[in-house]
């Protein structure tokens, strides 16, 4: 597997696992339009998580529908977050950076370009 293949799947574990810790009842549905990915894709992912032991699907109350589960990180799903994020902080700060220093140069040569006088081109 690539490193931009790993760090995207990282990625969608990272959302998942924030998105379960800032609303346990959330569904699949839900998490699929969060994520903009397919429900399939979600379904795949949750699973995932589940058979690492980082989400637990947990009922609440008496109810007899699906909206009566809610999602919840394991302690280990809670480190592995915590541990996700930093590396995604650091991968974000980076693209950041680099997306800062192609600004920065294509601004340079748009401000060069706009200095230039009819004069300045040289006509082959």
């Amino acid at each position: 597997m690539t490193d931009q293949h790993q760090d995207a799947k990282e990625d969608a574990q990272f959302r998942v696992l924030r998105l379960v810790d800032l609303n346990p009842d959330i569904s699949q549905r839900e998490l699929a339009r969060e994520l903009g990915v397919s429900l399939g894709a979600t379904n795949y992912l949750m699973r995932a998580l589940i058979g690492r032991g980082l989400v637990k699907l947990a009922r609440f109350g008496a109810s007899s529908n699906k909206r009566g589960y809610a999602y919840v990180l394991t302690p280990a799903g809670a480190a592995e977050k915590a541990s996700i994020a930093a590396r995604f902080l650091a991968r974000k700060r980076e693209e950041y950076n680099a997306l800062r220093d192609e600004i920065e140069l294509l601004s340079s040569e748009i401000e060069q370009g706009n200095r230039r006088t009819p004069n300045d081109e040289k006509v082959a």
